[in-house]
């Protein structure tokens, strides 16, 4: 499984590669030249207390310079390379996965909860790119410091290198215990971040809600609730993790100790001919050397297993295969706006027991104008997702101009749909900018005229700067019924062959919805247009209006033809006109 993680994420590299390849180089430059400094650095000892004549230290100390000067700049080219290769990585991954996503279908992305993927392209990503930077950085190093450091040391101190067989395995084993026992802290941090991403976005999304209810304590607790949650395993994790520097110290201390003492012994009982005052200076380096690698190497077994909870998480992103995609030999053009639903059937998952809807047959001809009403879960959102394929049927099937919407492409197809939902999203940025998402091309006098159509000019020019007026990221700087109306321009904009309104004027007046209705008339009256409402008026001029009950088609006809026979109709009827006044 991790095999195939890594996998995954390593196509995120490609230009990557060779500033990697190049900070594994300088790596091993940077090691080699800094394990030899202590091997010289003896031997100038032992020549000043030997009374060598000066040009000889002198000759040596410049060759001292010039290896350090040499692991300085391998090492400065080293923490370059890396930082290139692991925020160009970081930066790849995050691309790749905001690609996926806006290839998923509905489907794909009911999997996965907007908080999770914001946290999963943000604090993972960081993640990994730490861990990335750590292994071609530090775990080449450590290993590379580890091994040169005690073959040196075994060369060059003899008996006293013993120590290490005793100080190596308790720091390695405390180490290894302090790591696995502080993991599955670490681990469950990242399913918390979720949570704490999703209670932030709802906050902010619903803050009117809040401040309309004053829950903002509520809110405040829900939050710190959340951050606590995260606190808490951060700290027992830390805590843990806290313990690697008093056993570093006791493992560093008892090495000199024991270098120091029976090192002294050894040069005072010799007279200096086994080993000298210089390869106890040497000795003691290594032994930094060797202790700081396994340090490094606890280090690198920690991030690499946090980051395998993110690496995980980030490769199920881009694993994710697209539910919908268009076939071979896709067809790119769409005839008309007529629509057939032939024996549809529909549910969300296979494993759901109940379908959405069921046994539907419609034909829609071109042009046409069809209104539909029901209930709420009576799937009438449902039925009109079916048209541009953002599902597909369980049973039957969806044609648009005569053709099953399977065989177009899938560009093609949802260039030649407009769909203007109740919950309205406009994104940051003017109003002439969110309105040419419909239409790239589209010139001012298009946009004037779109918007004149959908009853949104009138308070568009009203504001300073008319359509250079800023719009807040979602829109929360204009009403609900305002950005309804420029949705509906933006959707009349892409001049499309249908046009599906679901519920998108329920936030305007009957004489603004009558408006926006006659502009359809006049400017798309080749469009075939399904309005979903939950006030008759907005549909009863319609060619067909369809009554939804439980996923199925109730009843069909024209506002008269239903009024005379389908109780439900003329319930709804009654109930929203002086009729149901009088009734009551």
């Amino acid at each position: 499984m991790q095999h195939f993680v890594i996998k995954t994420l390593s196509h995120s590299l490609r230009e990557n590669k060779t500033p990697a390849l190049l900070t594994l180089l300088a790596i091993v430059g940077e090691v080699f030249f800094e394990v030899l400094i202590p091997f010289f650095t003896a031997d100038m000892v032992n020549m000043i207390k030997a009374g060598a004549p000066l040009e000889e230290v002198t000759a040596l100390g410049g060759k001292l310079v010039v290896m350090a000067v040499l692991s300085l700049l391998c090492g400065a080219a080293a923490a370059r390379t890396c930082a290139d290769a692991s925020t160009g990585f970081a930066r790849n991954l995050r691309r790749d996965m905001f690609v996926r996503v806006q290839d998923f279908s509905f489907e794909n992305i009911d999997r996965f909860s907007s908080a999770s993927l914001v946290t999963r392209m943000t604090t993972d990503v960081t993640n990994v790119q730490m861990a990335f930077m750590m292994v071609i950085r530090v775990a080449v190093r450590a290993p590379l410091m580890f091994l040169f450091a005690i073959t040196m040391a075994f060369l060059m101190g003899g008996k006293l290198a013993l120590t290490f067989v005793v100080v190596v395995p308790v720091l390695a084993a405390g180490l290894i215990l302090i790591a696995k026992n502080a993991m599955p802290a670490f681990r469950s941090v990242f399913r918390r971040y979720d949570k704490l991403n999703e209670s932030i976005e709802e906050n902010v999304r619903a803050m009117r809600v809040v401040k309309g209810f004053a829950r903002e304590e509520y809110e405040k607790k829900k939050f710190g609730a959340a951050a606590d949650s995260i606190c808490m395993d951060f700290t027992k994790a830390e805590r843990i993790v806290a313990l690697n520097s008093p056993l570093m110290q006791l493992c560093m201390y008892f090495n000199m100790l024991f270098i120091l003492t029976i090192g002294a012994r050894i040069v005072v009982s010799s007279s200096g001919t086994v080993i000298d005052v210089g390869q106890i200076a040497a000795m003691l380096t290594y032994g930094m050397q060797v202790l700081i690698s396994l340090m490094m190497l606890s280090m690198i077994y920690v991030m690499l297993t946090i980051s395998a909870e993110s690496a995980k998480r980030i490769s199920e992103v881009l694993q994710e295969q697209p539910s919908l995609t268009s076939p071979d030999g896709a067809v790119t053009e769409v005839a008309d706006g007529s629509i057939d639903f032939e024996n549809v059937s529909f549910k969300y998952s296979a494993d759901a027991q109940e379908y959405a809807l069921a046994g539907i047959d419609l034909h829609i001809p071109s042009g046409c104008t069809v209104g539909i009403l029901g209930g709420t879960g009576s799937s009438k959102t449902t039925l009109v997702q079916l048209i541009p394929r953002l599902y597909d049927v369980t049973e039957g099937a969806v044609k648009v101009g005569g053709r099953d919407v399977r065989e177009y492409d899938l560009e093609a197809l949802r260039n030649a749909v407009s769909m203007v939902l109740q919950k309205n999203e406009l994104f940051s940025g003017t109003i002439r900018e969110n309105l040419r998402w419909g239409n790239p091309e589209a010139t001012d006098e298009e946009i004037v005229e779109a918007c004149r159509l959908s009853q949104a000019d009138e308070f568009v020019v009203a504001h300073p700067k008319g359509y250079d007026t800023y719009i807040e990221q979602g829109g929360t700087n204009v009403s609900g019924g305002q950005k309804q109306r420029l949705c509906i321009a933006r959707a009349l904009l892409k001049k499309p062959k249908i046009l599906i309104l679901d519920d998108s004027t329920s936030a305007v007046d009957t004489r603004t919805d009558a408006l926006i209705r006659q502009g359809f008339r006049t400017y798309i009256p080749e469009t075939t247009k399904i309005i979903i409402a939950q006030r008759v008026a907005s549909v009863q001029d319609a060619d067909m209006i369809l009554i939804m009950d439980n996923g199925r088609i109730a009843d069909r006809g024209t506002h008269d033809e239903l009024l005379a026979r389908s109780p439900i109709y003329r319930e709804i009827y009654l109930q929203q006109t002086n009729g149901g006044e009088d009734r009551a």
